[in-house]
C-alpha cells in the first residue's frame, strides 16, 4: 500500500525527535527536557480575548489576509521593535502558525529542481519542506567556534548555479544562536551578488536575551528580498492557538497567498482576536516569561558546565545544546542512554543536520527543579561512562 504514497512523502524521513518522545511515555519518573514550547500557560486577558470574541459571536471565516485589526497590529509591532516597515494591505498574510507560513512560503519560491540553503543546524521541518516542494536542501554549517552564527564564507561555498533561496531560523532553533544586525549586514553582500532570496524564521525573536533583538528585514539591503516569518507560539505562549504570519514584498505576498487560500483559507478567527490582544496588551507577560528563561538558562547552562558536559552560553531560543563528543559516545547514543538509564529525555543534535552532531538538544522550558535534578543525573551518567 505505501507505494500509493507519493515518492517525495515516502523520501522524507520520519522526526526524529519523536522515538525518543515514544521511549519516555513508555517509562516512569523522566524528566523531559526534549519539549519545544513554553511551560506557561497563556496570559489570562488573551484567552479571555479569544472567549469574548466566540461569546460575541465572532466565528466566521476572515479575510484571507487575516483580522484587519490583527495586520495593523503586526506591522506596529514591527516598526516599534525592529524598525521594520511592511505595509498591512499588501505584505502580510496571518496564516495557522509559522509552520503554515513555513509551508507556503517554500512552496511558493522553490521551483523543482531549485538549490535551497538552510543554515545548519535547523529545525527539523526545514529540509523536509524544502524536499516536498522539489527542491534540494544544501546544509550551511553554522559552528561551534562561531557561536552557531551563518558567515558570509560558510554560504559563498555552498552556492551553486541552481541556489535560490537561503533558509534560516535565529534566534535558533536547537542551538540558541543568535545573529545580530551587524551579523546580518555581514551576509547581506553574498545574499545580493548572488541573487539570493531570503527566509527568515524569527519565531523566536522575543526569547533574545543577550544583545539587542533584530529582524533580517532591519538590514536595507535585505529589505526587498527577505520574506519574514514570525507568529505567536513561543512569545506568547500560544502553541496550541496555531497563529503565525509571513510579510514579504507585495509581489511574492500575492503569489503566496494563492496557496494559503487554497490550503487554509484563513487562521482561526478566535486566535486571531487573541493575537490582537496579546499584540496590544501582552508585552509585560511576555517579558516576564523571557526574563525567567534567563535565569533558568544562567542555572541549566552552568550546571551543565560544572557537571563536565562543555556547553556553549546560548543567546536566545530555549535550548542549550551541549557538546558531548568527548565522551567517545555518538549523540544518538549518549541521548538514548541516558534515557533509558538515568531517564533524562533529550534530543540527539544530529537530527537537526550534520552541524548538530556530536550535541544534545536540552530544552529549559520547565521547572527549575526539574532542570537541576536533570544536572545532577546527566552528572551522574557522565561519572558512569567515564568509568568505563
Amino acid at each position: 500500500m505505501r507505494n500509493f504514497c507519493s515518492e517525495r512523502v515516502r523520501s522524507i524521513p520520519p522526526s526524529g525527535i519523536r522515538k525518543f518522545f515514544d521511549i519516555a511515555q513508555e517509562m516512569d519518573d523522566v524528566i523531559s527536557l526534549g519539549v519545544g514550547e513554553p511551560d506557561f500557560d497563556t496570559p489570562w486577558n488573551i484567552r479571555e480575548a479569544a472567549i469574548r470574541s466566540i461569546e460575541q459571536g465572532q466565528t466566521a471565516y476572515t479575510s484571507n489576509t487575516g483580522l484587519l485589526e490583527l495586520r495593523q497590529e503586526i506591522q506596529r509591532y514591527l516598526e516599534e521593535s525592529f524598525g521594520v516597515s511592511y505595509d498591512y494591505r499588501s505584505e502580510m498574510i496571518v496564516t495557522s502558525g509559522a509552520s503554515e507560513a513555513l509551508d507556503i512560503v517554500i512552496r511558493g519560491v522553490v521551483d523543482p529542481g531549485d538549490d535551497v540553503l538552510v543554515a545548519d543546524p535547523s529545525y527539523i521541518a526545514y529540509c523536509s519542506n524544502v524536499m516536498l516542494a522539489g527542491g534540494r536542501p544544501v546544509q550551511v554549517p553554522c559552528l561551534e567556534k562561531d557561536k552557531f552564527r551563518l558567515t558570509p564564507e560558510a554560504i559563498q561555498e555552498k552556492i551553486t548555479p541552481k541556489t535560490k533561496v537561503l533558509l534560516c531560523n535565529f534566534p535558533n532553533n536547537p542551538s540558541g544562536a543568535v545573529m545580530s544586525k551587524d551579523d546580518y549586514k555581514a551576509i547581506a553582500d553574498v545574499v545580493v551578488d548572488n541573487d539570493l532570496l531570503l527566509v527568515s524564521d524569527e519565531i523566536y525573536t522575543e526569547l533574545t536575551y543577550d544583545g539587542q533583538k533584530t529582524a533580517a528585514a532591519s538590514v536595507d539591503e535585505l529589505w526587498e528580498r527577505t520574506i519574514t516569518i514570525n507568529g505567536f507560539s513561543k512569545a506568547f505562549s500560544m502553541t496550541g492557538w496555531r497563529l503565525g504570519y509571513l510579510c514579504a514584498p507585495r509581489e511574492i505576498a500575492a503569489e503566496i497567498l494563492k496557496i494559503h487560500q487554497y490550503v487554509m483559507l484563513s487562521a482561526p478567527t478566535g486566535a486571531q482576536y487573541a493575537g490582537i490582544e496579546a499584540l496590544k496588551n501582552g508585552m509585560d507577560a511576555c517579558k516576564e516569561m523571557v526574563q525567567e528563561f534567563r535565569v533558568r538558562r544562567n542555572l541549566f547552562v552552568n550546571g551543565l558546565n560544572r557537571a563536565g558536559l562543555k556547553t556553549h552560553m546560548p543567546s536566545g531560543a530555549f535550548y542549550a545544546f551541549p557538546n558531548v563528543s568527548e565522551f567517545g559516545l555518538s549523540d544518538e547514543v549518549f541521548a538514548e542512554r541516558l534515557l533509558k538509564e538515568h531517564h533524562v529525555a533529550v534530543v540527539p543534535g544530529s537530527v537537526f543536520g550534520d552541524a548538530g552532531k556530536d550535541h544534545l538538544r536540552c530544552s529549559y522550558a520547565t521547572s527549575r527543579d526539574d532542570l537541576m535534578k536533570a544536572v545532577e543525573r546527566i552528572e551522574e551518567f557522565i561519572a558512569d561512562i567515564s568509568k568505563n
